[in-house]
């Protein structure tokens, strides 16, 4: 499959971007964010994102993140975006000059949950795959395109036949940052069926 930039499109496009190629730049805007409800109990919903839509229900979408980012919460990843309460997205997102938190992030019917590990500040830059296996996903990351780490096994409810696979930059703070996407490509699932316990009958 290949990845067509020409078929890409906006949700809230942004006021400083170029798109050239596989290449996109984007420069956020501050208090730009994704977040529904849970424990903030704030709804945030306007960070710009850029998606192409993918019918197969097996694939891989790899890309590759470049950031300068330097304020909480300065973020940019891989999305998967629905509508306003069902999402997933994965990042690394800045917290001070120590750590950043590699995480993601899955909205099901309103609701946010986010997962994180710690990882250094000086990573300036990280490989995302999100693969589909009908209405279940995973997410990895890899720092050189090459190994990658399972991060998130999750189930989309409200997944349809065809689903939007992109980037997404924001800054949910008095912030902003450049972020740079290449490598980005739609590939066969990479990411295997699985082998061992059998699944339970149907009822």
């Amino acid at each position: 499959m290949k990845w067509e930039a020409d078929l890409l499109k906006w949700t809230r496009e942004p006021e400083s971007h170029t798109v050239a190629g596989n290449r996109v730049e984007i420069v956020t805007q501050p208090r730009t964010d994704l977040w529904q409800r849970t424990y903030y109990h704030f709804r945030n919903d306007n960070a710009p994102l850029l998606q192409t839509e993918v019918r197969e229900p097996y694939f891989s979408f790899i890309v590759k993140t470049e950031f300068e980012s330097k304020r909480r919460y300065d973020q940019c990843g891989v999305v998967m975006y629905l509508d306003s309460e069902n999402w997933l997205k994965a990042s690394v997102e800045y917290e001070n000059e120590k750590i950043q938190r590699l995480g993601s992030v899955v909205t099901n019917l309103g609701y946010s949950d986010w997962a994180s590990t710690d990882v250094d500040a000086s990573i300036k830059s990280m490989w995302f795959r999100l693969s589909r296996r009908e209405s279940d996903f995973c997410i990895e990351n890899s720092l050189d395109g090459l190994e990658y780490h399972q991060m998130r096994v999750c189930h989309m409810f409200r997944a349809a036949e065809s689903v939007p696979v992109g980037i997404y930059a924001c800054s949910a703070e008095d912030s902003s940052f450049r972020a740079v996407f290449t490598e980005m490509e739609i590939t066969e699932c990479r990411w295997p069926a699985h082998i061992g316990q059998a699944p339970d009958a149907e009822a």
